[in-house]
């Protein structure tokens, strides 16, 4: 398992969540990271999840 970083941010930059999560790879990252939004209904609030090797798996601005 690797450890991925999800965060999302209000429109002032101030950061919303912040949270590490695992997951068996990127494709299991990305959707772990979307439904971590969704229920907490940020899906339309900048965001980013990052694998540990730093590339960017979501990104919405």
């Amino acid at each position: 398992m690797k450890t991925y970083k999800l965060t999302a941010f209000e429109a002032n930059g101030e950061k919303i969540i912040d949270e590490a999560f695992q997951a068996e790879n990127d494709q299991a990252a990305k959707e772990q990271g979307e439904k971590l939004l969704a229920e907490k209904n940020l899906l339309e609030k900048t965001h980013r999840c990052t694998s540990p090797s730093g590339q960017l798996l979501l990104f919405h601005p």
